[in-house]
């Protein structure tokens, strides 16, 4: 039987995956390294060693050798210039199509044996860059693998805008015929830690996000309601109002302050000129209760978008590697 590994290689994790003919999960193996250690270091090093460590698990765990891998798909960070092999974002709209005639085969004998085939990221279309338009631009590397799997869950024929939440979060827009068209990215997660650990706010949360049982669907528009009107310097500071002269339960402060700051994200969907977006658009938000819970609840409160649904990922299946297959599938029709 041959195998297929799937790396996924973010900004401070790499994760590896083994994959059987029948494209059932076998093993995974990861690493805290990504390419923040090559802009600390100075050189890709020690993302080297961490792929390749992590490729030398899986064949231990899949009591396998390199001769039984048939290859081995990359995405994420790991493409870009701090990453093992640099490629130039895809100009959208881009499907699974350009992803696979942008991909390129390369051959990293430091790392392992086998070639690797990089999957390049994507970028808005917007040409050359001027004082005016810089804010229509935006890039995603390893969201683009992620958008193709969630869109095999659902028909063709429709435009989508999918949410992609993490330490920055991603808005990706796709067309009827399931190809990205642009993308907007958020700090919103970066926020959200900085504020809950290290501002005088701090402490009114309890210096904890909000856990999954603790989600109080009413705090959470409260906060948002707040943000959308008085902003989020101030929204979050309100925080610290509420949970002095009123509100004593941190986690339900910490509910409020996750709608503050989620009103940005709003904010950015309105009046950002990355994406064009109708009533219409259909909007899937993926990602971990409680957040995905708390976006889908403020899109449907702020009430621009007619449907929004949420997205529940089948459990212990990577959406990098689900959707590196898609890519692969463009390249190959008969491989495995």
């Amino acid at each position: 039987m041959k195998y297929t590994i799937t790396i996924d290689a973010g900004t401070t994790n790499t994760r590896a995956y083994l994959w059987d003919g029948s494209r059932r999960l076998i093993a995974r193996s990861g690493a805290e390294v990504g390419v923040h250690d090559t802009a600390a270091a100075g050189n890709n090093s020690k993302l080297k060693s961490a792929v390749r460590g992590c490729l030398e698990e899986l064949l231990r765990l899949g009591e396998i050798g390199y001769s039984d891998v048939e290859g081995i798909l990359a995405s994420g960070m790991i493409t870009s210039n701090m990453g093992l092999y640099e490629l130039p974002h895809v100009p959208a709209p881009a499907g699974a199509g350009e992803l696979a005639r942008g991909s390129r085969e390369v051959l990293l004998e430091d790392v392992c044996p086998v070639p690797i085939r990089f999957i390049p990221g994507v970028k808005n279309a917007v040409g050359e860059i001027t004082a005016e338009n810089f804010e229509t631009m935006d890039m995603m590397r390893g969201e683009e693998v992620e958008t193709l799997a969630i869109l095999d869950a659902y028909p063709r024929g429709t435009p989508y805008l999918l949410v992609l939440p993490g330490s920055h979060t991603k808005f990706v827009a796709t067309d009827e015929q399931g190809r990205i068209t642009g993308c907007l990215t958020t700090i919103t997660g970066e926020l959200l830690d900085c504020i809950t650990g290290h501002t005088i706010v701090a402490d009114a949360v309890g210096r904890r996000f909000v856990s999954e049982d603790g989600y109080c669907r009413e705090m959470v528009l409260r906060g948002f309601e707040t943000g959308k009107a008085a902003g989020l310097a101030r929204g979050a500071f309100a925080a610290r109002i509420l949970n002095q002269f009123g509100e004593k339960d941190k986690e339900k402060i910490a509910n409020f302050l996750l709608g503050v700051v989620l009103s940005g994200d709003v904010q950015s969907l309105r009046g950002s000129r990355a994406l064009k977006l109708s009533r219409e658009t259909r909007v899937i938000v993926s990602g971990k209760n409680p957040l995905r819970q708390a976006i889908a609840d403020v899109l449907e409160q702020d009430g621009f978008f007619c449907r929004v649904e949420q997205y529940t990922q089948e459990k212990g299946l990577p959406l990098s590697g689900l959707g590196s297959f898609r890519v692969l599938d463009e390249l190959c029709p008969d491989y495995p």
